[in-house]
């Protein structure tokens, strides 16, 4: 049973343990992913989100209202039998994070970077052994190799549900050093992804706000929210009791 269907066709959405994981599953049959695999999540919460999600339909089935059901599915059929080359095309964000690039003026900005960014860069050097260089401008500045090892390393070790979480999170913020820390908690998602908003935040007081970019920044910043909500899903004791 494909799990996109324009029509609901179903009463009730249950969860139930399976093999490998919790399956959702609609008046007794297992939910599939667009590519025809079970839609097998590694945990019990994300299960429930997931039939949540379902039973919330209505008459006509709208995916984009289904926000951690798209997400299960990119880690199934999308990460999953391509671990290796997303852990790669996400950790090679460090070889130009965001933090990384400093402004060459005025003095107001280059110090409110530093305040925001320096912190994050010294805790990434302490916790992943993983210290990187930081410019002005926006010349490529080459980040130590033992760094980017050790970062690589730390994303190459994430499940496939975590790794969709942190494409996102990379993604939208563009620093792999921002993404991790919201993984670890270092700081609150919402402190985070003004961190990362910081130049445009600038821009917008020099200038004024754009109403097409605010609402693009708004969609960014939803986007955000959730995949540090699916991180936590996928990592939440696995337990049906």
């Amino acid at each position: 049973m494909s799990g996109w269907k324009n029509k609901r066709f179903w009463k009730e959405a249950t969860c139930a343990e399976v093999e490998g994981g919790f399956a959702v599953h609609l008046d007794g049959r297992v939910v599939k992913t667009p590519a025809k695999s079970a839609l097998t999540v590694p945990t019990l919460p994300m299960a429930q989100e997931i039939a949540a999600e379902w039973d919330a339909q209505g008459e006509e089935v709208d995916p984009l209202s289904m926000p951690v059901t798209r997400s299960a599915n990119a880690a199934i059929d999308k990460v999953t039998p391509q671990h290796s080359e997303v852990a790669e095309m996400i950790a090679a964000y460090g070889g130009t994070d965001l933090l990384c690039y400093r402004a060459e003026s005025p003095v107001e900005l280059i110090a409110r970077q530093a305040q925001a960014w320096d912190p994050l860069l010294k805790r990434a050097e302490r916790e992943f052994a993983a210290p990187l260089s930081v410019t002005a401008g926006v010349m490529h500045c080459a980040q130590p190799e033992d760094s980017l090892r050790a970062l690589s390393k730390r994303v190459s070790d994430m499940t496939p549900f975590e790794l969709t979480a942190l494409h996102d999170l990379v993604a939208l913020s563009g620093s792999l050093i921002i993404g991790l820390a919201t993984m670890e908690g270092w700081e609150k998602p919402e402190e985070l992804w003004r961190i990362s908003r910081l130049d445009e935040t600038w821009q917008e007081e020099q200038w004024g706000p754009d109403d097409e970019a605010t609402e693009l920044a708004e969609t960014k910043r939803e986007s955000f929210f959730h995949a540090f909500r699916f991180y936590n899903l996928a990592r939440t004791p696995a337990s049906s009791n």
